[in-house]
């Protein structure tokens, strides 16, 4: 059986096929095609999950010498498992890589336990990689405000700073991703005071706005060359199509260069100071949480340690005996 066609699956899945028997072929499209159909992944996440059993695949015929099939999947051991981890630790892959890689082989084979019949305890016994805990590491208000007073600096034409400018004050003024908002189209444009955000999973939240995120997204409309219809891509690169995420990314690293900000300084890091600056003036974590769209509130109350932190370092400079 083929692959489908289409983009998406060719970036998802064609990475898995070259060292699969024909019986595996299909049962990784099927697993693609629901992750896609029913878990709603984003493309995005396609590829990467995709990608990281496809190195698994790719160890599993090396290691044993063979196309990989249902019974191989079914027979590997905790050795077996263990052995693509050290593998990938041998590579100079970091812990949290192999981590992820881990957790997307876990999910194809809980896949393939409930709806293939192939099921393979050993997976549970499986360790993976101690992680470091991380807390996200915010800008403070005035290295925020700086970079996006800063971004429009660097673009060759006006209406190309009037796009950057109303990017990144979408992810500081409302605390989107950088994913959803380049994901909006001319129908999200907004006519009041709030604005419909389609985030992780197809789920849809309603983000108030503040007069200035307005403002900049209509004068980035206004002086945009293209025609931005309902159904079309709200912020465009400069040939038309859909702004990629990297142009916003290399335009914010110049900024990191100009203001001297550190390396964390990127445009998710404008999302993290949203949340946190916005705990530090009272907000409650369960408001915080419906504008992020976290699906669990673990994921916001994480940012009480930025406070938190941030609250001892300021207590350390003030009172630090010299």
């Amino acid at each position: 059986m083929k692959p489908e066609t289409n983009q998406e699956d060719d970036n998802g899945t064609s990475l898995l096929l070259t060292c699969l028997d024909a019986q595996c072929i299909d049962m990784v499209l099927r697993w693609h095609r629901y992750l896609k159909s029913e878990k709603k992944f984003s493309p995005h996440t396609l590829e990467a999950y995709s990608r990281d059993v496809g190195s698994f695949f790719g160890f599993l015929s090396i290691h044993f010498g063979e196309t990989v099939s249902a019974p191989l999947l079914k027979a590997l051991s905790v050795r077996d498992f263990r052995a693509y981890l050290a593998s990938r630790r041998g590579e100079g892959t970091s812990a949290r890589t192999t981590a992820r890689e881990l957790s997307s082989i876990r999910n194809l084979y809980r896949y393939l336990s409930r709806e293939e019949d192939i099921t393979n305890d050993a997976i549970k016994a499986v360790q993976g990689p101690k992680l470091p805990h991380r807390v996200p590491r915010p800008l403070t208000e005035e290295a925020a405000k700086a970079a996006v007073a800063s971004i429009g600096d660097f673009a060759t034409e006006s209406w190309i700073a009037a796009r950057d400018t109303a990017v990144l004050i979408l992810l500081y003024g409302c605390g989107l991703r950088i994913g959803e908002a380049l994901a909006l189209n001319g129908a999200n444009i907004p006519a009041g005071e709030t604005m419909r955000v389609i985030g992780k999973r197809q789920k849809e939240r309603i983000v108030p706005l503040l007069p200035i995120v307005h403002e900049a997204i209509n004068i980035y409309v206004k002086q945009c060359p293209y025609t931005i219809e309902s159904g079309s891509a709200l912020f465009r690169g400069v040939r038309g199509g859909r702004l990629n995420a990297r142009t916003i990314q290399a335009a914010m690293q110049k900024v990191r260069t100009i203001l001297a900000l550190p390396d964390s300084a990127t445009p998710h890091a404008l999302r993290h100071s949203f949340a946190t600056h916005l705990l530090s003036r009272g907000g409650d974590l369960r408001t915080i949480q419906e504008l992020l769209g976290h699906a669990d509130l673990k994921a916001t109350q994480i940012y009480t340690e930025v406070d938190s932190a941030r609250l001892k370092d300021v207590y350390d400079k003030a009172f630090r005996r010299r």
